[in-house]
């Protein structure tokens, strides 16, 4: 077998592990069965079965098409012990579109999804972020935080519904995922509702454990031991 063939082989195999929407890259990985240990000084392990680990590549929530349905059917598929790894680094964009991925992680991820803050998150990127489980931030990552955006049309009763139901629906969203967890408190909330902005980097994301882990050269560290490195620094 020549070299072309090989090549030829790999990018088929390649392709049989990807999925492209406009904006979203899906990757998976078959991870064999892992005995991981539990306790050193008693020399237990717990097994891991092998699974898949699916990894999304966020950018912008914009997509009109048809791109996210191979990718949401294959997510749907996924077996009860695979994992989802979402590595964001997205300015926003629709909300709807950020409510499909929730939905999903509560309902088939639930307990196995980990959000990966590579660069930026603001606006629905921020909110995606606060769905993991886990959720790991570089040195270098921010955050934003604000209301949304939109439009409404129609005759004025129609307006006059839509506007209502929108900010019941949308708020409702936002608070299962920032409030609920108290990532702002209350009275920060309500400042969001009325037009504030609140950005944040990964100092602050620890301190309000909205980020558990940090990448620091090539070490994943939990939030806590992070801060106290930094108070060392200085």
């Amino acid at each position: 077998m020549d070299i072309e063939q090989i090549t030829s082989i790999i990018s088929k195999n390649d392709d049989k592990n990807k999925l492209n929407s406009k904006y979203h890259t899906l990757f998976k990985t078959v991870v064999p069965l892992q005995e991981i240990p539990v306790s050193k000084r008693d020399g237990t392990y717990k097994k891991v079965p092998e699974h898949t680990n699916y990894r999304v590549f966020i950018d912008i929530f914009h997509e009109h098409e048809r791109g996210l349905h191979e990718m949401f059917n294959e997510l749907w598929n996924a077996g009860e012990h695979d994992t989802l790894e979402l590595r964001i680094n997205s300015y926003g964009g629709l909300v709807n579109e950020g409510s499909q991925f929730y939905t999903l992680i509560k309902n088939k991820f639930n307990g196995r999804t980990t959000t990966v803050l590579d660069s930026c998150g603001y606006s629905m990127g921020a909110l995606t972020f606060c769905m993991g489980d886990k959720r790991v931030v570089t040195p270098r990552s921010d955050i934003m935080f604000h209301d949304y955006s939109g439009a409404v049309w129609g005759k004025g009763g129609e307006i006059e519904s839509q506007f209502k139901h929108q900010t019941e629906h949308l708020r409702e969203f936002f608070a299962d995922v920032i409030l609920q967890h108290k990532f702002l408190t209350k009275k920060e909330f309500k400042q969001m509702l009325i037009g504030k902005d609140y950005w944040m980097t990964t100092p602050e994301m620890c301190q309000r454990g909205i980020a558990t882990h940090v990448l620091v050269e090539g070490k994943e560290i939990k939030a806590k031991k992070y801060l106290k490195l930094l108070k060392k620094k200085k």
